[in-house]
């Protein structure tokens, strides 16, 4: 018969489960782990969301599961970055992606028009273009404290993004696959 585990290693054990889980989530399943761009590895989370929503679901119901994502994520981030901060002894570190998979599918949520694959391509690098150049108010963003400077200044980029892929859409339609009205 097993011997009935002590209580501190049923508590290390639920401390390792904890961080594993916490980990998975910051790093957008690992994604965050790539040794080169790793918001662009992370963004890609969302793309993948994007792709399983679109090609899964009949338009109608994508814009509310799309939302669902979304608010999750941002959720998930405010917490998650303030863990990941500790976690990794760095303000807003590198490996913590989760924010751009918020940022990402806010672009999603403002600019739904499009084919799928011109939409997605369009969406991902105008979203990696505005996180990484940060207008303003994207870069001061960053210092609000917690985690709520790590998800803002993304959601400014996801902002950006959505608003420049919608003015594309009007412009050059045929771009980001648009249909004229």
């Amino acid at each position: 018969m097993a011997e009935p585990a002590r209580a501190d290693e049923s508590t290390e054990r639920s401390s390792t489960w904890r961080t594993g889980v916490f980990a998975a989530l910051s790093t957008a399943l690992g994604l965050g782990y790539a040794p080169v761009a790793p918001g662009t590895a992370g963004t890609l989370l969302g793309v993948g969301i994007h792709v399983a929503v679109a090609l899964s679901l009949p338009a109608g119901p994508r814009l509310p599961v799309l939302t669902i994502c979304f608010v999750a994520a941002c959720a998930a981030c405010v917490p998650l970055a303030n863990w990941a901060e500790t976690y990794w002894g760095k303000k807003d570190p590198g490996r913590f992606v989760l924010d751009e998979v918020a940022g990402y599918l806010l672009v999603l949520l403002l600019a739904r028009s499009g084919g799928l694959t011109l939409h997605v391509i369009w969406a991902f690098v105008l979203f990696r273009i505005f996180d990484i150049v940060k207008p303003p108010p994207a870069r001061s963003l960053e210092e609000v404290r917690g985690g709520w400077g790590v998800l803002l200044d993304d959601l400014v980029a996801g902002a950006y993004a959505g608003l420049v892929l919608n003015v594309l859409a009007i412009v050059v339609p045929s771009w980001v696959g648009a249909t004229a009205a």
